[in-house]
C-alpha cells in the first residue's frame, strides 16, 4: 500500500510538472511573429530594415518611434495592406501573404485617420463592419462594445453629427465589431479628452483580460507607461529596443537625488568632483544622478562628504527617469546597449 501511495505521488507530481510546462509553452507562443522583414519603396526609401519581432498573445505592446520611423509601414504590412519587400509575417501561425483572408479576420485596426461613412448611423456602421468579415449578426456583442465605449446612447445618430472624440471611438467600435484576437490602436486617444482617455484605457485592459492582444502606437508617452506590458522602439526603420516596460525603466532609467540646501553655493566644491552633480535654482539645489543598477549608489558617500564640508540641506527627495526621457535618449542613440 505504501508503495502505491508513493507511486501515486510521483505520478501526480510528474503530471503537474508536465501541465505547468505545457502552460508555459502555450503562454509564450507569439500570436504575431515577424522574421527578416524589410520594405523599400519605389523612391528608394528604406522604410523597414530587417525587422525581427515576436508579439505575445494577450499582451499590450507599445510601439514607439518618431514620425517617419516606420511604425505605420510595419502595421500596414502586418495587416496585409502593404506588400513586404522581404521577410515573413505569421499571424497565429499563418502566413499573412498566402492566407490573407484568414489572418486579416483575426485583426482589428484603428487607423489615425477618421475614415468612416459619416452619413451612416453608428449602429449601421457597426453591423456593416461585422458583416464584412462574414460574421453573423450579434446584437448582444454590438451593444456591449458600444456601451463600453459610451456610444450606446448615440447608436442611431449619424456619424457626421458626432464630435471628433466620438468619431474616434466609433473607429474603435468598428474594429471590435468582428471580435478580433488582435487589435491595432494607432494613436487611439488623439483628440479625446482626459476623462475619455482613462475610460478607454479601462476598456483596453478588459480586452487584454479577455485574451485580446493589443498593439498600441502613441505619441503620449504616459499612455505607453500606463498601459504597456512591453515596449518596442523603432527608429529609422530598425527596432532598437524590445523589452518589458519595468525592466526597460530599471535598466535605462536613472534616479536623481535632489537636495535643497540651507545656504546657496556659488559652485560645486572640488571635493565633490567625483560625483555626478548639478547645481540649480541659483545655487540653492544640488542634484545627484546615480545608476540604480550599481550595488553602491554613492548616496551615503555623498552625504558623508557634504557633512564633512559643512554643507547642510533642509530637504531631499528622489525621482526616477520617466519613459519619455528614456525614449528620447534611445532615439538620440538607437545603438544604446541594454546590457547591465
Amino acid at each position: 500500500m505504501l508503495l502505491k501511495i508513493v507511486n501515486m505521488k510521483v505520478w501526480v507530481s510528474y503530471t503537474l510538472s508536465s501541465l505547468r510546462q505545457t502552460y508555459e509553452e502555450v503562454r509564450v507562443v507569439p500570436i504575431i511573429s515577424i522574421r527578416n522583414l524589410s520594405k523599400t519603396y519605389a523612391s528608394g526609401f528604406h522604410a523597414l530594415k530587417n525587422i525581427n519581432l515576436d508579439i505575445r498573445q494577450g499582451e499590450i505592446f507599445a510601439l514607439l518611434g518618431p514620425n517617419g520611423a516606420g511604425k505605420t509601414t510595419l502595421i500596414s504590412i502586418i495587416c496585409g495592406l502593404v506588400t513586404p519587400g522581404e521577410g515573413q509575417v505569421l499571424i497565429d501561425g499563418e502566413d499573412n501573404s498566402s492566407n490573407f483572408r484568414a489572418t486579416r479576420s483575426l485583426i482589428g485596426l484603428v487607423p489615425q485617420e477618421l475614415a468612416i461613412a459619416t452619413f451612416e448611423s453608428v449602429l449601421a456602421t457597426m453591423n456593416f463592419s461585422r458583416g464584412l468579415f462574414g460574421k453573423a449578426p450579434d446584437s448582444i456583442h454590438i451593444e456591449k462594445v458600444l456601451r463600453d465605449l459610451s456610444l450606446w446612447d448615440k447608436r442611431h445618430e449619424r456619424i457626421v453629427n458626432l464630435s471628433g472624440g466620438m468619431k474616434r471611438r466609433v473607429l474603435i467600435a468598428k474594429a471590435l465589431a468582428h471580435e478580433p484576437k488582435i487589435l491595432f490602436l494607432d494613436e487611439p486617444t488623439a483628440g479625446i479628452d482626459v476623462e475619455q482617455r482613462h475610460s478607454m484605457w479601462g476598456m483596453v485592459r478588459r480586452l487584454r483580460e479577455n485574451g485580446v492582444t493589443i498593439i498600441l502606437t502613441t505619441h503620449y508617452i504616459d499612455e505607453a507607461e500606463e498601459m504597456a506590458d512591453r515596449i518596442g522602439v523603432i527608429s529609422e526603420g530598425e527596432i532598437s529596443v524590445v523589452e518589458e516596460k519595468t525592466v526597460l525603466m530599471n535598466k535605462l532609467g536613472k534616479k536623481q537625488l535632489t537636495l535643497t540646501l540651507q545656504a546657496p553655493l556659488s559652485s560645486i566644491p572640488d571635493e565633490l568632483s567625483t560625483f555626478s552633480l548639478e547645481l540649480t535654482d541659483q545655487g540653492n539645489v544640488l542634484v545627484y544622478t546615480f545608476d540604480t543598477q550599481k550595488e553602491n549608489t554613492g548616496i551615503s558617500d555623498l552625504l558623508r562628504q557634504l557633512d564633512k564640508l559643512g554643507i547642510d540641506f533642509k530637504d531631499l527627495h528622489s525621482s526616477q527617469s520617466s519613459l519619455e526621457e528614456i525614449f528620447v535618449s534611445l532615439v538620440r542613440d538607437k545603438g544604446a546597449s541594454l546590457k547591465p
